[in-house]
């Protein structure tokens, strides 16, 4: 049955999310260098198929696989004409999965970057960005998304257009960075001040946090900082572990085992949304969900007990603190 992301926030206890997309749809057959967004249309059964199995390991919400379906993304394959008939798919796609659970699951709908840079570095302007995120969300709405989900961001500039956009558009949204960058996003954004950034619009988000990355001990250090200043409710929804090559192919290192030690640590770390990002299976996140229904909540870990758990962090420069501005003499 289909739910309102506030409704479950509202009963307190820390939700599931889905895991990754792409790198799942790999293994089911998409070819490298091709349109996730385009098997809404030419294999919907196999969107289908990712979204039962990850209902069935126990997610609260799914994602719709639309993470790229925006005018610029698409156009790099010759199907930026096709925004709003795509992302109308994935949303119906995913809401009807979600109309067949026997439980609450939320059909978010995800919401990636541009790819394009804002002026003066490039040529994107807030109404631009407006406009094409308006687009999207207009169809993922009138499809069955529940929430906009918007993920994977680094500029401030972008973050703040997309959620203008699903505010423009009457949806309640969810937001967040990918802090890959000593700690911080792409474009200088750092976790402790990303709740600060959503003041000046006139609807705040549902939850707002951090995906992707460089891997779960990175993660919850972000998360860590999030939920020290936050007044939202914070995500978390980290990589499997580190991407390596073995052969031809990218295999990531993290174990059901390891994300099911990192969803506690996420919820210990006053997270109250966490899931899985790149790399993640149904399989990692039935162990998440088993995890979390098992956990017995604890003290907030620190920084120490984060990497003795899951791991050393990729980034040391996230575990250090911010420096102290010295005040200049009159």
């Amino acid at each position: 049955m289909g739910a309102s992301l506030s409704d479950l926030l509202a009963g307190g206890r820390v939700l599931l999310t889905d895991g990754a997309t792409g790198t799942n749809y790999f293994q089911m057959g998409l070819a490298s260098g091709e349109a996730p967004e385009l098997w809404n249309a030419d294999a919907p059964a196999k969107v289908i198929e990712l979204h039962r199995r990850f209902v069935e390991a126990g997610a609260d919400v799914i994602l719709t696989n639309t993470f790229g379906c925006n005018r610029h993304r698409l156009k790099l394959h010759g199907n930026e004409h096709r925004v709003g008939e795509l992302a109308h798919r994935a949303a119906a796609i995913a809401a009807a999965v979600a109309d067949d659970a026997d439980r609450p699951v939320v059909v978010a709908g995800s919401v990636g970057p541009t790819g394009e840079l804002f002026e003066p570095l490039g040529a994107l302007t807030h109404d631009g960005a407006v406009a094409t995120f308006r687009e999207q969300i207009a169809a993922l709405r009138d499809g069955g998304a529940d929430v906009v989900w918007i993920e994977t961001m680094s500029a401030r500039e972008e973050v703040l257009a997309a959620a203008t956009a699903a505010i423009a558009e009457g949806m309640p949204y969810v937001a967040t960075c990918s802090f890959d960058t000593a700690g911080r996003t792409m474009m200088g954004l750092a976790p402790a001040d990303y709740p600060a950034i959503f003041a000046e619009l006139p609807v705040a988000p549902l939850a707002i946090g951090g995906n992707c990355g460089v891997g779960a001990p990175d993660l919850l250090v972000a998360a860590l900082a999030m939920t020290a200043t936050s007044t939202f409710p914070v995500v978390a929804k980290g990589n499997c572990g580190i991407p390596e090559f073995r052969g031809t192919e990218i295999v990531y290192s993290g174990t059901p085992e390891l994300m099911g030690r990192y969803a506690c640590l996420a919820a210990d770390s006053g997270v109250r949304i966490v899931g899985g990002c790149c790399g993640t299976t149904p399989d990692h996140v039935a162990a998440m969900r088993n995890a979390l229904d098992a956990h017995v909540p604890g003290e907030r870990p620190s920084i120490d007990e984060v990497v003795a758990s899951v791991g050393p962090l990729t980034n040391a420069r996230a575990a250090e603190p911010a420096p102290r501005r010295q005040r200049r003499r009159a």
